[in-house]
């Protein structure tokens, strides 16, 4: 068994871990040599992709690859590496068996704070989410191309070691800004990684929510971790007055509850379920700090 992840970056460090052990061969790239650095002191084959051109060791790995997972974002001209494929992806890698394609539930767009299950219509707005659906698409086509199984998981807000309310709250940059009935969805970086691990060894494909059970307030997390640290909660902020970067203004445009019912329903069982036990094991732990 040959994983290769493409952007192994925070979540798909986290896949990598959870495939590593039983001589599973676990490769992955990114965009600069300080990182690959990085990722081979992590027990991770590492190769520089820039998302234009395979190297000729990168694409020699490629060929023994029997499971990929693609989470490098897609830009304007698409996916990177759905474009450097065409339509030769089973001669890059020709044991392939199962692909997992890593996206964003921002496909969904604004639901008015319903809750939204795989089968909801896609809205996006963002231009950037709009791309992860040309993306979805492409990687579901080539998988019914290819006659393989391809999950496509669409992730929440991201969270876990090293990038977590904590760290904010230390580093002075936690806000706690008040719009109402505003309600973000979250999963901890290490659920994403027993997800992909848990398709993949039931060679699954289809289209999944991947987050928690709780969709909650921003503010109540921040509260929560400030409480936990017995440090003072940042004061409260109405969101219409807030000084935001466009990117975290266009957050708070969308507001929509994600089910995780389906991925539930095959047997899959949350480690971090809601955020205040996943904030207390981080804190009581000392795993936070990443």
């Amino acid at each position: 068994m040959h994983v290769m992840i493409f952007g192994c970056g925070y979540s798909g460090t986290a896949i990598a871990k959870a495939f590593a052990g039983s001589g599973i061969r676990i490769t992955g790239t990114t965009r600069s040599a300080d990182k690959a650095e990085q990722l081979t002191k992590d027990g991770i084959e590492a190769f520089v992709f820039d998302g234009e051109t395979l190297a000729p060791a990168l694409a020699e790995a490629m060929q023994s690859a029997t499971h990929l997972v693609q989470s490098i974002a897609p830009g304007k001209s698409g996916d990177p590496l759905l474009r450097l494929a065409q339509l030769n992806l089973k001669a890059l890698m020709p044991k392939l068996e199962w692909i997992c394609y890593l996206s964003t539930v921002g496909v969904y767009g604004d639901h008015k704070g319903a809750w939204v299950s795989e089968q909801t219509s896609l809205h996006p707005i963002a231009d950037r989410s709009v791309e992860r659906v040309e993306a979805e698409d492409g990687w579901l086509r080539a998988g019914i191309r290819l006659g393989l199984p391809v999950a496509v998981l669409r992730l929440s807000g991201i969270y876990g070691p090293g990038r977590n309310a904590f760290c904010n709250l230390e580093k002075g940059t936690a806000r706690r800004l008040i719009k109402a009935n505003q309600v973000f969805n979250r999963i901890r970086v290490e659920d994403i990684g027993a997800c992909a691990r848990f398709l993949s060894d039931r060679k699954l494909g289809g289209i999944y929510n991947v987050t928690d059970d709780e969709p909650a307030p921003p503010q109540d997390v921040v509260a929560e971790a400030a409480r936990l640290m017995g440090v003072e909660s940042p004061p409260e902020q109405p969101f219409e007055t807030a000084e935001l970067t466009p990117m975290a203004r266009s957050f708070y445009g969308e507001n929509k509850r994600v089910s995780n019912a389906k991925l539930c329903a095959l047997g899959f069982q949350l480690r971090y379920p809601e955020y205040r036990m996943s904030l207390a094991e981080l804190w009581s732990s000392g795993a936070w700090r990443g």
